[in-house]
């Protein structure tokens, strides 16, 4: 009788209490975004229209927003990593800051995007794809008597001095992606001598991976080394650019999707990962001027989206490029052998 008596009313409001912050947690998600702006708001408008639960959305760089969920891995803030290229995600998964998880909607996929999960031990999937490439400004370039470049090694041309902007590849998925593929594509000495000389004819490292080509869109740069798709928003904003596939091949990012471990409403961030994976909420991307393959096979794309069919891809490997060990030691020999240099 005496057990019995211990749970008096004033007992049972505290024992209630406790429960009150996961009530509250219930009602919101943290939603860590590293594709471009806008459409990282629609997501999160998007999301929080369709269900209710209140969204807490920080845009970041994969870069970044991978040092980020390192610097928490203690203590996670975020719920869920959505966009980016993946292999910052891949190395989130391989460090151990990621959760596996297997959607229902994975038989909507395709097979990329399915097997960008298996590699990662599903810690992760692709949710879109883009070719990597170049743009350029057509009036800024004529202003300037240069020609125009259709390949890779046109960049390192002398003339071009001053005319190249790219982003950091310790920040930007998009510029570690550029570094890996030009690894790839020449070898390792030759695409290091290859990032050296293109190192003289930059006049910018920026933190972002699409800074380059907005700011040749809006003329403050001639060309910028970026992911097809956001060359080609610009130039369906009515900006003069002009998209390159380079002739020599190239690479692509598998962008990816990831649930951060430990998360503080795990429960709403594997909702908001099921509902980022369907084919209405992908369509959406057109919105936004979003032109990347998107990885439901029911969704909609735009005409103007690069084809990757019609592309010279490399056969990208992501399982070794997307490994922390060589993520760390190619950063480490570009931040060493490239970006110290004089230009």
């Amino acid at each position: 009788m005496r057990y019995i008596k211990l749970f008096t009313p004033a007992l049972l409001t505290i024992a209630m209490a406790g429960f009150q912050p996961a009530v509250h947690a219930a009602g919101k998600v943290t939603y860590y975004c590293s594709a471009q702006e806008d459409w990282c708001q629609l997501m999160a408008d998007g999301f929080e229209a369709k269900t209710g639960i209140k969204v807490n959305m920080t845009r970041k760089s994969s870069g970044e927003t991978l040092a980020q969920l390192k610097a928490e891995a203690d203590n996670p803030k975020g719920d869920v990593w959505w966009g980016g290229t993946g292999d910052p995600h891949m190395q989130a998964a391989e460090e151990g800051l990621t959760v596996a998880y297997e959607s229902p909607a994975r038989g909507e996929l395709h097979d990329w995007a399915i097997a960008q999960a298996e590699s990662a031990g599903n810690k992760t999937i692709g949710i879109y794809s883009g070719a990597l490439g170049y743009g350029y400004n057509e009036e800024v370039l004529k202003a300037n008597n240069l020609p125009e470049p259709a390949c890779w090694k046109d960049l390192l041309k002398p003339e071009y001095k001053g005319h190249v902007q790219m982003a950091n590849p310790n920040s930007s998925g998009t510029a570690y992606t550029t570094l890996a593929t030009i690894v790839q594509l020449f070898g390792e000495e030759e695409g290091f001598e290859f990032m050296k000389g293109l190192h003289k004819n930059i006049n910018q490292y920026t933190k972002s991976g699409s800074a380059p080509i907005k700011a040749a869109a809006r003329g403050e740069n001639t060309i910028g080394i970026v992911f097809m798709h956001d060359a080609v928003k610009q130039a369906a904003s009515g900006f003069p650019i002009k998209v390159v596939a380079p002739c020599e091949g190239t690479g692509y990012e598998i962008g990816s999707m990831s649930l951060i471990k430990d998360a503080r409403n795990a429960e709403n961030a594997q909702k908001f990962y099921d509902w980022a994976l369907s084919a209405d909420v992908q369509s959406r991307s057109l919105e936004v001027k979003a032109f990347q393959v998107m990885s439901n096979t029911a969704a909609k794309s735009s005409p103007d989206a690069p084809d990757l069919d019609s592309i010279k891809l490399i056969d990208y490997d992501f399982a070794k490029y997307g490994s922390s060990a060589e993520r760390k030691r190619l950063l480490k020999k570009w931040d060493d052998e490239v970006s110290n240099l004089p230009q």
